[in-house]
């Protein structure tokens, strides 16, 4: 079941992160805050190529998983002040467009981080 839960997380990672280059790009721009230094287009262009990064390491990860699953985790932590930016400042995207589904959406990061390192960890010990 863990190796189900880490590939499938991997993959949506890979999904998620070509939307951010492609077909979603304006819908990721609605969740970069203020304060990052970079602008909207480039955060979510470096955000989608970590993203098919981390997904394909969470995928083909045999010896480090411990490690990408903490990686991964800390990613999940790391965006989620643009998911809180969103709710914040009432952008539309994703079809996120009431202040009840933005919310919703924040209960959403601890679960994907729980999954990250839940699905990473496990298994046989090596003595």
């Amino acid at each position: 079941m863990r190796s189900f839960v880490r590939v499938l997380l991997g993959l949506a990672l890979v999904f998620a992160g070509t939307s951010h280059l492609s077909f979603a790009r304006q819908d990721f721009r609605a969740q970069v805050p203020e304060f990052v230094p970079l602008d909207a287009d480039t955060t979510v262009l470096a955000s989608g190529v970590a993203e098919i990064g981390l997904g394909s390491a969470l995928v083909f990860a045999s010896r480090r998983r411990r490690f990408v699953g903490t990686v991964a985790a800390l990613f999940f932590v790391a965006v989620f002040p643009g998911n809180v930016s969103q709710w914040l400042n009432r952008r539309s995207a994703f079809g996120l467009d009431s202040d009840e589904k933005r919310i919703a959406r924040l209960f959403g990061q601890p679960l994907l981080i729980a999954a990250a390192l839940w699905s990473t960890r496990g298994g046989t010990r090596r003595p």
